[in-house]
């Protein structure tokens, strides 16, 4: 961590936050149960009812995982441990199931709190979560004013964090492999007309996978030959009319077998576009892709996901500090 860095740290919290401010984690939301997935899987589908094959899938990777996905529990714990450190009032809601951000901002206001501060757990997608909870405060008619992290995805500590989350997995490659290592940077697919409209995510994602690198390369020098990005996760939905949907690239499994193909035999899979474990994590690529790997003959490895840990706290504290003061 840089001098600057440190110095900031300094500073009492309490500094930028007033006992009316609060601070909100959006993230993109799952379920509790899993008779809630047609709810969820209609919000996601903007209204649509999922298909019965759809939600027979969908049901069945998250019974592959336990029956359950873990990242409401965790965003939870890391909204508890976020307030802690910075001593301010600290709150969880999911985009796209409860706890919903109209419902969240609704208790915020009548608990006398006049200013939001929205950090995103959707670092490259930080707009969109943003918007929804100022939606929220519209649809509410509340007085509170909402001021939000922009795209936080290159930020020193998170890219710190992940690039220690990499270095773990390379500690784990036989020293006689170091010449058949590839890492992996995979982030969540987008549709193509998403990134065609103009949106930066997959500039900002390459981006993010860049600086991470960088800073393994200083860390572990020499540990593996070469580093590619992926989205993976793409969705299952067609598009208007059934027509198959384009979604953003290259895939995972064609990244797989590129590298196969070139003789590495050892792979880090980095996922630096999600923040916790879910079911893109725990299945799509504990389960699916570990699979494709065993098929091509390599073998895999899945860095940890940073989850609520000391890091991951340190780095939201940081952007939700910045905002407070005027800098996010």
């Amino acid at each position: 961590m840089t001098t600057e860095k440190r110095r900031a740290w300094s500073e009492p919290p309490g500094r930028a936050f007033s006992a009316s401010d609060a601070v909100l984690l959006v993230a993109h939301g799952t379920v509790d149960h899993l008779g809630d997935l047609p709810e969820f899987l209609t919000n996601i589908r903007r209204g649509h009812p999922p298909p019965a094959e759809l939600l027979e899938e969908v049901r069945r990777r998250y019974e592959a995982i336990g029956g359950k996905s873990p990242l409401n529990a965790i965003n939870r714990e890391l909204a508890e441990k976020l307030e802690a450190r910075l001593d301010v009032t600290t709150r969880f809601a999911n985009r796209l199931f409860a706890p919903y951000p109209k419902d969240v901002v609704t208790e915020l206001a009548a608990a006398g709190k006049k200013r939001i501060v929205v950090v995103p757990l959707a670092q490259h997608s930080a707009y969109v979560y943003a918007e929804a909870v100022e939606a929220a405060v519209r649809e509410a008619e509340l007085d509170v004013r909402v001021v939000a992290a922009r795209n936080w995805g290159q930020h020193p500590a998170l890219t710190e964090a992940y690039a220690r989350a990499v270095v773990a997995s390379l500690d784990e490659v036989p020293d006689g492999e170091r010449d058949r290592t590839a890492i992996v940077m995979t982030a969540h697919s987008l549709p193509v007309a998403v990134v065609e409209a103009g949106d930066p995510y997959e500039d900002e994602v390459k981006a993010s996978a860049e600086a991470v690198v960088a800073r393994v390369r200083e860390l572990a020098p020499g540990r593996f030959v070469e580093h590619i990005v992926a989205f993976q996760s793409q969705g299952m939905s067609k598009g208007p009319g059934g027509r198959p949907m384009a979604w953003l690239g290259p895939d995972l499994k064609s990244r797989l077998e590129v590298l196969a193909a070139r003789g590495r035999t050892q792979i880090v899979v980095a996922p630096i576009g999600f923040l916790a474990d879910h079911v893109e994590i725990l299945y799509d690529l504990d389960i699916e892709a570990r699979t494709w790997a065993d098929e091509l003959g390599v073998v895999l490895r899945r860095t940890a996901s940073l989850n609520a840990s000391a890091a991951l706290v340190e780095a939201l504290a940081d952007v939700a500090l910045a905002v407070a003061r005027g800098g996010g």
